[in-house]
């Protein structure tokens, strides 16, 4: 992929993903159906697997923000380790390129869990199970989820 067919591809993953977040939620998914449908890699059962990691994992708030899960699992996809390399040692390069990510994900918004982003586009934290909590939630932050799970779908194109 040429520099400039990147750059676009990254463009058309950043739109996806934020029309995505916005219609379906479930940043995760997001992340990984933008990357699938704009440079390929991933597969539905990959998809599929990342669900549960919404809302910090499995809606908890307190484990790492599911766009920056879905990032680092599309990373994977196209860096990581396969399943019979186990014993061939620890392909470092995914870990550097999920470090930089982490990195700027941290910069951009002050931290990386589901609860950090909450604090950061609301000034609060919330319990997603409960149901006038979540709304709450959907209704205060606004676009702000939909605009991080694009950005991190960005820069994960730009990254590979």
């Amino acid at each position: 992929m040429t520099p400039d067919e990147k750059t676009q591809a990254a463009e058309q993953a950043y739109e996806k993903a934020l029309r995505y977040e916005l219609d379906y939620g479930c940043c995760p998914q997001c992340v990984l159906a933008a990357v699938q449908e704009t440079v390929g890699i991933i597969d539905d059962a990959t998809i599929k697997a990342s669900h549960g990691l919404s809302g910090g994992g499995g809606l908890s708030g307190q484990g790492a923000c599911g766009a920056l899960t879905g990032g680092l699992m599309a990373l994977s996809a196209k860096r990581g380790r396969d399943r019979d390399k186990l014993d061939r040692g620890r392909f470092i390069g995914n870990f550097q390129k999920g470090k930089e990510l982490v990195e700027r994900f941290r910069n951009e918004f002050g931290g990386v869990t589901c609860e950090d982003l909450q604090q950061c586009f609301t000034g609060r934290t919330y319990d997603m199970w409960r149901p006038e909590e979540y709304q709450a939630f959907s209704d205060a932050r606004g676009q702000q989820c939909a605009l991080a799970t694009a950005k991190v779908t960005k820069w994960v194109v730009e990254m590979m």
